[in-house]
């Protein structure tokens, strides 16, 4: 009997932001969760479906952008044998929430949850590009256990109009192109800092509706060398969207 998981986060955290997402993973499909990297709420948002995931189809592989020659250690952490200190991080992703959602996932697996992380990213030295070598390490995994992967909103992009011959597809865009069942959905942060007597809180933004445009353009084509799209519908899944509410007084 495996050991019931524990709702790490708040119970708004686990209802409606993201049973649109939950809804659509199958067996066999891969869902990459789209962040801004050092965004706390990006971690809690991701381990919690991750543990969903667990509760509806009892295994989930998660791909991390940690780089594949870390996957030994990563086992080690996995089993209780090492240190998450231990592992090397890209320093763009390094931060204490990271690692802790890391551990947390180790835990759970201890507990008798079928959890399987893989680093899945090309190293420094790798001489091939990364969303391809990404993109190849996620076919490897594919099998009856849905597949979740939290990396940079960037790697996320189906489909991208690009205004430069250097222009390289995506890691959801090659996963799209190979016939994979693939369901990307970035993360936006609105705006990017809070005041102090503020918190944030998430809603989802379907793919069709002229907000999700509006952020794509915006917020992620106009970082890269693309046109913008006429439609979000095709490029990504949805929005996860961030927003400053005041806390309450009590």
């Amino acid at each position: 009997m495996t050991t019931p998981l524990i709702l790490l986060f708040p119970v708004s955290l686990q209802a409606a932001i993201y049973d649109p997402i939950l809804e659509q993973i199958k067996p066999g499909t891969i869902t990459i969760i789209g962040e801004t990297h050092k965004k706390a709420e990006s971690v809690e948002l991701f381990q919690s479906l991750a543990l969903a995931v667990v509760r509806h189809y009892q295994c989930v592989v998660i791909g991390l952008e940690i780089t594949s020659d870390q996957q030994t250690i990563l086992d080690t952490v996995m089993q209780d044998r090492t240190s998450v200190n231990k592992i090397a991080l890209w320093p763009a992703v390094d931060y204490p929430p990271y690692r802790r959602m890391i551990e947390n996932f180790a835990k759970f697996k201890r507990q008798g949850q079928c959890i399987n992380l893989v680093a899945i990213d090309s190293g420094v030295d790798n001489i091939v590009d990364r969303n391809l070598w990404m993109a190849l390490s996620l076919t490897e995994q594919v099998g009856d256990a849905p597949i979740l992967v939290l990396l940079g909103a960037l790697h996320t992009l189906k489909r991208v109009n690009w205004t430069v011959r250097t222009g390289r597809p995506s890691v959801a865009e090659i996963l799209t192109n190979n016939g994979f069942r693939v369901l990307t959905y970035p993360q936006h942060w609105l705006p990017d800092q809070c005041a102090d007597n503020e918190n944030r809180r998430s809603r989802f933004v379907n793919p069709d509706s002229p907000e999700a445009l509006t952020i794509l353009n915006d917020s992620m084509m106009s970082l890269i060398n693309a046109k913008p799209h006429k439609s979000a519908t095709g490029v990504i899944d949805g929005f996860v969207v961030w927003e400053c509410v005041r806390r309450s007084k009590h």
